[in-house]
């Protein structure tokens, strides 16, 4: 795996962990020290970026994939079979969709397309709960808490709890809690 990323010292790879690096860029997927990765880490053919900061964990069955950037803060935990997707991963429009699928098929991620592609931002210090998705744009303000099963479709204020689908503020995290 770490042929695959630039990771940090006590970096652990759990086993069926994916890398799929597909420009073959280390330093596109930055993995930062002391942090378990049990998941997919993906970037696309025409670029994406992932840096995953110090003493996170990226849980079994959790797809973090990257057509732009998606900046993980340090301290992070993302529970299990969490999506956090910066882009719409298929063209909207059917004609390019099947061109795009074609095209990964018979020679890999295309080098020239269009996704949609906006930068993720989370913080510091967050908790993604189990079975929640992450959509492109957002950014997750330090310490919040994304309820399970959550579908995070705009920004989240640091120290706020969310939940739902969509996500919506279900209180904030008071100053004796974080």
């Amino acid at each position: 795996m770490r042929r695959y990323c630039s990771c940090g010292e006590g970096c652990v790879f759990y086993e069926g962990v994916r890398i799929v690096n597909t420009r073959g860029i280390c330093s596109d997927i930055k993995i930062g020290n002391c942090s378990l990765i049990n998941g997919e880490l993906l970037n696309f053919g025409h670029g994406g970026r992932i840096s995953i900061g110090n003493y996170c964990y990226i849980g079994e069955g959790s797809r973090v994939w990257a057509a732009k950037e998606v900046c993980i803060g340090d301290r992070v935990l993302i529970s299990h079979n969490v999506n956090i997707f910066d882009n719409l991963t298929h063209p909207m429009n059917a004609a390019r969709r099947h061109q795009q699928f074609k095209e990964i098929i018979t020679s890999g991620q295309p080098r020239d397309i269009d996704l949609g592609e906006k930068l993720i931002n989370i913080h510091d210090d967050v908790l993604i709960g189990c079975m929640s998705v992450v959509l492109r744009g957002v950014t997750i303000g330090r310490g919040a808490i994304i309820g399970a099963g959550s579908v995070v479709t705009k920004n989240v204020p640091a120290w706020t709890v969310v939940a739902g689908n969509p996500a919506v503020k279900i209180r904030e995290i008071p100053e004796n809690e974080r």
